[in-house]
């Protein structure tokens, strides 16, 4: 059995996968790349072929009809067998002395018998033509290098989260919580970090900047402008995420402070996007995403809607608007994400 699955969803992905790949390739016979082939119709499919058959024991590839990037990742937790499994996206990387330190410590994990559901790190946001590289990291919030649960944890700020790119989850886990990603949907990456933390028990963080998270490029799914025309796939995450949140089942106030805190991080994005289209038809499309959390959850509407960031995004008129896009510009600066 494999210590560590690295899934890696590809679309079209030739120009970029393979600098992906190899940053991967250094994880040896401890770990599975499962490169997943999702119908491209360039040369992806044969490029994670040639590595298949130059690295047999390592590389292993799946290939699928089309289903977008959340059936991608399904295909990677159905096949995977390592302990624990990462998604890193073709277009990102990681850094190899981390990585290396990473297998260790996952390496100890499974030979004392230490069960650790989700594993922790930094990355970076390597953003097109940025010299300043922002790094999201954890160490005021989370314990380092000692396991740990919810109840250890510190208040996250405001523009402090998990995200797929920082976590590393115990495959079983994966395999047992009930997660399923909705096909041919972008933003689905929310899900993978949201749904299966309520079943996440223990934790280990390691304060290291593990991946590369790239982004910029014109035609990227987080590009301001692409997310704007994907809305309602934004919308469909951000309802899904409402209806699996079920505040009254959740036992532990850290933890249910935490998953509060991601879904307002979500509808703030999706707020702010419907915001800054301008069409009516997107400011209406804001009102039934708010009046569906009222709905389905009165007490999760309170929590997110009459705190300082809801009142800031429902702010009436035009000029309210403007106001709640200046705020979220301030924050794009500070913050360092799309």
């Amino acid at each position: 059995m494999k210590l560590l699955s690295v899934v890696i969803p590809c679309y079209n992905s030739q120009d970029y996968m393979e600098y992906c790949i190899e940053s991967l390739l250094p994880g040896g016979e401890d770990v599975e790349l499962l490169i997943v082939n999702d119908g491209s119709s360039d040369n992806t499919a044969k490029i994670a072929d040639k590595y298949a058959i130059r690295y047999p024991s390592i590389v292993r590839v799946v290939h699928q009809k089309n289903g977008g990037h959340g059936e991608a990742v399904n295909a990677g937790i159905r096949n995977a067998s390592g302990f624990y499994l990462k998604v890193v996206d073709s277009d990102d990387w990681v850094d190899v002395r981390a990585y290396l330190k990473i297998i260790k410590i996952l390496k100890k994990f499974v030979t004392e018998k230490q069960t650790v559901d989700m594993l922790i790190s930094n990355f970076t946001y390597e953003k097109e033509d940025k010299k300043y590289k922002k790094v999201m990291k954890y160490e005021n919030v989370l314990p380092v290098d000692k396991i740990f649960t919810w109840e250890d944890i510190k208040p996250f700020r405001r523009g402090q989260y998990l995200l797929m790119h920082s976590l590393i989850y115990r495959t079983e886990l994966l395999k047992n919580c009930g997660l399923v990603l909705p096909k041919h949907t972008f933003y689905v990456d929310n899900l993978f970090v949201f749904v299966p933390l309520k079943h996440v028990k223990t934790m280990y963080y390691i304060n290291l900047e593990f991946y590369r998270y790239f982004i910029g490029r014109e035609d990227q799914s987080v590009h301001e402008s692409v997310m704007i025309k994907r809305i309602d796939q934004q919308i469909k995450v951000n309802k899904q995420m409402i209806d699996d949140l079920e505040l009254e089942n959740i036992t532990s106030p850290k933890l249910r402070q935490y998953l509060l805190h991601q879904l307002e991080i979500v509808t703030v994005v999706s707020s702010i996007l419907l915001i800054k289209s301008g069409t009516t038809e997107n400011l209406q499309k804001k009102k039934e995403l708010w009046k569906y959390m009222r709905e389905k959850d009165q007490e999760l509407y309170r929590e997110i809607r009459y705190g300082m960031i809801g009142i800031l995004l429902n702010l009436p008129g035009r000029f309210g608007r403007s106001i709640s896009v200046g705020g979220y510009k301030i924050s794009q600066r500070f913050i360092g994400f799309n």
